[in-house]
């Protein structure tokens, strides 16, 4: 019999691991000795067969108040390491208890570059001070802030704060944590006889795409280096997943990825009916593929309008942000919302398709398509646009995976994965459509993947109408949200069961799970851990967008500034989906 991948760790490392857990999603989980964690992640990193090559994600978790432990070793703090193999086409997830008020971990931007940011969250949310890293610094919250805001014993609403003061003392220290000084952002002033000089681009700046700045670093019109200031977004979003009830958390997915509506709703409630185990009935799974293929249709077209924008093309984007209104049109008759429809549930969706849904979206297929043919030739074919974008911003598919890069944007520089084929959810198994790759990974080559997916999408949409199943719209689970209405009139406990259903919510099974889904921009999944309550012990939001933007500095060095901006622009990203 084959020696299984964890039981090789055991022969090796032996008592390093301290122990082996059980989760809903199946990822092969275990806890490891801080002392001994970094090697066995260069293990599994480089000289395993089938390598974990991904840092998938890396977060921190406050197991202070915790009360489902289910034989784990005692922590205060955790910090989870979670590797994905693209050969393997399957993770593993590394667990470090951490003990005390001060944890600390070593660093492992020696082994991933992309775990800069990733070990700055964890710093500036759980305060986990990771020894060795080259600038462990306040990522989403100010410079100034006190107290780590994801620790559970910080407050998690204004009402449990003091009123905001700000006497003259802490004003001055504000306005002086707001003053430039190149080495606190890693940068040299001088080299060689002559000065650099330093620009600011944001945080207001519509090549931004939102609230960033980006602190550029120029020998004439050269980019030397670049930081990323993130942040001016942060909102919150995994604590206020933890306050919130497993059903009313919902529509505050919508807001992670804003452009992508629906889509934040599937990745979070595939997690929550993993730990529940509810078996989503095949209507249901079908409506919610069409909805989403529809909002990713959406999405790339916001991309797609402004990338042209960026590169000094006015007129796309009107006709484009036109086509998405023709989307939001089906999506507002259908679910009486538009870009945040808020309409999906535990379960399945709030309601069945309503009369005269076949009609509108065969309408827009009808449309869509020699619209397409259109924007190709105004667009994809323009020579300015070329100059702009061949060549410029490439990367190859070893440093995509060295920083964290999925979906269209590691598509482009030659990687043909898809979560929605390699790992299928949600029914995606039942349809045909292919997965569109360029190989040479710039910007001219992520608008080809891009606009290859909205014809692939909406083939996918297609085959949603022709084969559209019959059925129920969610499932007869009694953790459903809201709960049905069966029985509820014939005796006072099911009524009692409904009335606490709706009120409080439902009561998830003690568990943790991820599933990883394919956005728009790339892979997100929402790890949660319930400890068996009505609302999650833990929400991790695994976005594409914060390692995307992270990358930036490694592909813009030697460039000119006008190529940045053709950077971003080919990027896509938001900045809801970066700060959270």
């Amino acid at each position: 019999m084959q020696t299984t991948l964890v039981e090789r760790l055991k022969e090796r490392f032996g008592a390093a691991i301290l122990a082996e857990q059980a989760t809903q999603d199946g990822v092969a989980t275990l806890w490891v000795s801080p002392d001994h964690v970094k090697e066995m992640l260069g293990y599994l990193k480089r000289d395993i067969e089938q390598p974990y090559r991904m840092l998938y994600d890396l977060f921190g978790v406050d197991e202070r108040v915790r009360a489902v432990r289910n034989g784990c070793p005692r922590s205060d703090f955790t910090i989870v390491y979670d590797l994905l193999s693209f050969d393997r086409n399957e993770d593993i997830r590394l667990k470090v208890p951490l003990q005390g008020d001060q944890p600390a971990l070593d660093t492992i931007t020696d082994l991933w570059p992309m775990a800069d940011w990733y070990e700055c969250e964890a710093w500036d949310m759980f305060g986990v001070r990771f020894n060795g890293h080259p600038h462990l610094r306040r990522l989403l919250t100010p410079a100034t802030w006190e107290g780590h805001p994801l620790r559970k014993d910080h407050p998690a609403r204004a009402t449990e704060m003091g009123p905001y003061v700000l006497p003259d003392a802490k004003q001055d220290a504000e306005q002086e944590a707001l003053r430039f000084r190149p080495q606190d952002w890693g940068l040299q002033e001088h080299a060689e006889g002559f000065d650099y000089m330093f620009m600011n681009l944001g945080p207001q700046h519509p090549g931004t795409h939102g609230v960033l700045r980006l602190v550029l670093q120029l020998s004439d019109e050269i980019i030397v280096d670049l930081v990323p200031d993130i942040g001016f977004h942060h909102r919150g979003a995994e604590k206020m997943g933890e306050r919130q009830s497993w059903h009313t958390y919902i529509p505050y997915t919508d807001r992670v990825d804003y452009l992508a509506g629906v889509n934040n709703n599937l990745a979070y409630l595939l997690s929550v009916e993993q730990l529940a185990g509810i078996v989503v009935p095949d209507r249901a799974r079908v409506i919610r593929i069409m909805m989403c293929e529809l909002f990713r249709i959406a999405s790339h077209l916001v991309w797609y309008g402004t990338f042209g924008q960026d590169l000094g093309a006015m007129s796309p984007v009107f006709y484009m942000f036109n086509d998405r209104e023709r989307v939001f049109g089906i999506v507002e008759a259908v679910t009486g919302g538009r870009m945040h429809p808020n309409w999906f549930r535990i379960g399945g969706v709030a309601e069945d398709l309503p009369k005269g849904w076949d009609g509108l979206v065969r309408e827009f297929i009808r449309y869509f398509p020699p619209r397409l043919d259109e924007y190709e030739k105004v667009l994809l074919k323009n020579l300015i646009f070329k100059k702009r974008t061949v060549g410029v911003g490439a990367y190859t598919v070893e440093q995509a995976i060295e920083w964290g890069v999925t979906g269209p944007n590691l598509r482009a520089c030659g990687m043909n994965w898809d979560f929605r084929k390699r790992r299928p959810y949600s029914g995606y198994d039942q349809f045909e459509f292919e997965i569109p790759v360029q190989f040479h990974g710039d910007c001219y080559d992520r608008a080809l993947v891009r606009v290859a997916e909205l014809r692939q999408s909406l083939r996918i949409v297609e085959q949603c109408l022709k084969n559209m199943p019959e059925g129920a719209h969610k499932s007869d689970h009694p953790l459903t949200t809201p709960p049905l209405r069966n029985y509820t009139m014939h005796d006072i406990e099911t009524l009692i069961t409904h009335f606490l259903g709706v009120s409080w919510g439902p009561v998830i099974p003690a568990g943790e799970a991820a599933i990883p889904v394919e956005m728009p921009k790339g892979a997100t999944s929402y790890f949660l851990i319930s400890d068996g309550n009505t609302i999650s012990y833990r929400t991790r939001i695994r976005t594409p967008s914060f390692p995307h933007l992270q990358m930036l500095p490694e592909i813009c060095r030697g460039l000119m500034i006008p190529d940045l901006l053709a950077i971003l622009g080919a990027m896509d990203y938001v900045l809801a989906d970066v700060d959270r």
